[in-house]
């Protein structure tokens, strides 16, 4: 039986290869769960139980596998040592995974202090629009290999939605143009169909309008989806490659 490990930290760079000075390829998320392939004194080889995206982590006191209760539906959630609106001990990020351990008046306790029940809802909850929650992600900046509101990248911003309502996702635009098979034409483009170029992905929030975590602009963004297909045939020489349909 694979033993797995949970994180227990707000969020957990993943690295290319076992160094600070590597390429950051993705991050966990509180709550989490990975396998260690490999371990030395600083680093651990990991792959993530969720998405299976294998790298190194920095050794740290990571928690063993703890089976999750909750999970965080706002864009941040604040963690308080005490129930009510007390001190604030830190932030963790929408999707982030926790098991309740007691309740008082509105809050919740688990592993790293009390939060609203307000902030969560049960794991097995899914919502009908599966990106309803998408646009909280305005204006957070653009960040390579980030998924949070710290920073998040275009390919995270639809795996993190995806799974907050209990569906796989690849992590990586060109898994996910693979994975999902239903394709459709841009003539026919409906509210929450997938664009992809090469190395990027938006998400059709109407016929006329889309959003995405775009690099040139360094954050999350609404634009015109004739003007940003235009705009990236020009800037980048970058064709659509396809159109998916969940």
């Amino acid at each position: 039986m694979t033993k797995y490990f949970s994180n227990n930290f707000a969020l957990t760079n993943l690295y290319k290869r076992p160094s600070l000075k590597s390429e950051i390829v993705t991050q966990m998320i509180f709550g989490d769960s990975f396998f260690v392939s490999k371990k030395t004194k600083k680093w651990l080889k990991i792959k993530i139980k969720d998405d299976n995206y294998k790298g190194y982590i920095q050794n740290k006191n990571f928690s063993h596998f703890v089976k999750p209760t909750h999970k965080i539906s706002i864009l941040k959630a604040n963690i308080y040592k005490k129930p009510g609106r007390s001190k604030k001990a830190y932030q963790i990020p929408f999707g982030s995974k926790i098991s309740v351990l007691d309740k008082r008046a509105n809050f919740l306790k688990f592993s790293k202090g009390w939060i609203s029940n307000y902030d969560v809802k049960k794991i097995s909850y899914r919502e009908k629009n599966l990106f309803k929650k998408i646009k909280d992600f305005k204006n957070i900046k653009y960040k390579w290999g980030g998924k949070s509101f710290r920073g998040i990248d275009c390919s995270a911003l639809i795996q993190v939605c995806l799974n907050f309502n209990n569906k796989f996702c690849p992590r990586d635009t060109k898994d996910q143009l693979k994975y999902f098979k239903r394709n459709v034409q841009l003539k026919d483009l409906k509210k929450n169909d997938l664009i992809y170029w090469k190395g990027h992905v938006a998400l059709a929030l109407s016929k006329k309008k889309l959003i995405h975590a775009y690099g040139p602009m360094k954050k999350t963004v609404v634009m015109n989806i004739d003007y940003t297909i235009k705009r990236i045939e020009k800037s980048a020489k970058l064709k659509v490659l396809g159109i998916k349909r969940l």
